[in-house]
């Protein structure tokens, strides 16, 4: 795999060089713009995996260099996401596979008989994992506002009964890239008693995110979405619920003492803190490339990512609007502030259909379909059926409806300008001029035919 530094992005990321077919036989260099899903891995990450890689050994448990080495890599790791996260003193880091994970986790520790609030807007990543026996969940509905989603909050915690109640809620979604009032729904919270969890997989990689200034309980992010796709993520907060918990995954590490009794049976101590849900052999080189992935973000600069950022969203923004046929979605309006992440329709078209132009004709890969957000993508497009094709929707339908699917193209630090600037020319083209060649359905994707239309 290569690497190329673009003047133009301030962190260098693998991949930028790669050169992709096109459906006429050229070759074109990828125009990597899918980074909601999985962002591409930074040089600097990059570089520290394979630096420590020939020093990898048994974490927690060997005496000799490397494993000591290995162990020292690991819980450094830990410190360097707890000062990335800005925590509080008590707080502590559970390293998981990734924020769907991390959710799980967290919900098998709830007490019996917690009620959780979540709006219906979430990613399933946090919509669906509080669906489980001693539970109780509140869905609501998808405000049109700030100041909305606060009241509705409001008013489902003012009438929940006593007990402990937990609300869980994005940090910007997965969707529209809309900024959500983190800080004003907690404090909401915490005054009607319920805890906060947050989500915040597409708003870490964008923003800098501080646990003590937002007053969140827990924070859960992936690595994969914030430049280290090595396969570990996060769930960072309070203690007591977890310690209280039974372990996460039961196994070596999660225990502290296991012994035989005099009835055949097996007693277990568990251990407090990070241990006791880290069960297994730790994927260490998964946690130092998300310590390794911190510091680089951090050592570049929020405020200068996040300018920069802001740019490249007006430049689409305007870009876009230029176009009638195409619909940005949004939940909050034209001006409420977001992240590098944006989806929208093209009147006309099937998403499918478009998104497999874009990239059979232009080489530029962005997502389509319903973005594991279901019913806020139901709700965005208000129900209307998508326009039919020779190419369906990838995802599943509601029994009544042909297919409901959108097109979304995120970016991030990585991201050289002309990338962007490849795909508002690429959308410009498509929607005056049409797809060059025929597309067919083939295992549940659309893809481009050999014959020109």
């Amino acid at each position: 795999m290569s690497v190329a530094t673009d003047l133009c992005s301030p962190l260098a990321v693998l991949g930028h060089d790669v050169q992709v077919p096109l459906v006429s036989g050229e070759k074109v260099g990828y125009a990597a713009l899918d980074y909601a899903a999985s962002s591409p891995a930074l040089q600097r990450v990059w570089d520290d995996v394979a630096a420590y890689a020939p020093y990898y050994g048994s974490v927690h448990r060997g005496a000799g260099y490397l494993s000591q080495l290995s162990t020292d890599l690991f819980e450094q790791s830990r410190r360097t996401v707890e000062e990335f996260l800005d925590l509080r003193e008590d707080d502590q880091v559970v390293f998981t596979r990734a924020t769907t994970d991390s959710l799980n986790l967290l919900a098998g520790a709830l007490p019996a008989g917690t009620r959780v609030f979540a709006f219906e807007t979430e990613h399933h990543a946090s919509l669906l994992p509080w669906r489980r026996e001693g539970l109780t969940v509140g869905y609501l509905r998808a405000p049109r506002s700030h100041a909305e989603a606060v009241a509705r909050l409001a008013e489902a915690l003012a009438e929940a009964p006593e007990g402990p109640k937990l609300f869980c809620v994005t940090g910007a979604s997965n969707v529209t890239g809309e900024l959500w009032p983190v800080a004003e729904l907690t404090e909401t919270a915490h005054r009607y008693g319920a805890r906060v969890v947050l989500d915040a997989a597409q708003l870490a990689p964008h923003h800098r995110v501080s646990v003590r200034e937002l007053g969140v309980d827990w924070i859960a992010f992936s690595g994969h979405k914030l430049y280290a796709p090595f396969g570990a993520g996060v769930l960072a907060g309070r203690s007591d619920w977890l310690d209280a918990a039974e372990p996460y995954l039961a196994g070596g590490g999660a225990s502290r003492t296991v012994a035989r009794e005099a009835d055949g049976s097996v007693a277990v101590e568990w251990q407090t803190g990070p241990a006791r849900h880290e069960a297994g052999s730790p994927n260490v080189i998964g946690a130092y490339a998300v310590a390794s992935a911190c510091r680089a973000l951090t050592e570049a600069g929020f405020d200068a990512l996040e300018a920069r950022e802001q740019r490249l969203i007006a430049r689409l923004t305007a870009g876009l609007a230029e176009i009638p046929e195409v619909r940005v979605l949004s939940l909050f309006g034209e001006e409420a502030a977001r992240v590098g992440v944006l989806s929208f329709v093209v009147q006309g078209w099937n998403s499918s259909h478009f998104s497999a132009a874009l990239s059979a004709e232009y080489g530029i890969g962005v997502r389509d379909g319903l973005f594991c957000a279901h019913p806020l993508v139901r709700t965005l497009l208000g129900g209307e059926d998508a326009t039919p094709s020779e190419c369906g929707a990838p995802e599943p339908s509601l029994p009544g409806e042909r297919s409901l699917n959108a097109i979304r193209v995120s970016f991030g630090a990585g991201t050289p300008d002309e990338h962007l600037d490849r795909f508002l020319t690429a959308v410009g083209e498509l929607v005056r001029d049409g797809a060059r060649w025929t597309y067919r359905s083939e295992g549940g994707r659309c893809v481009a035919d050999t014959r020109r239309n």
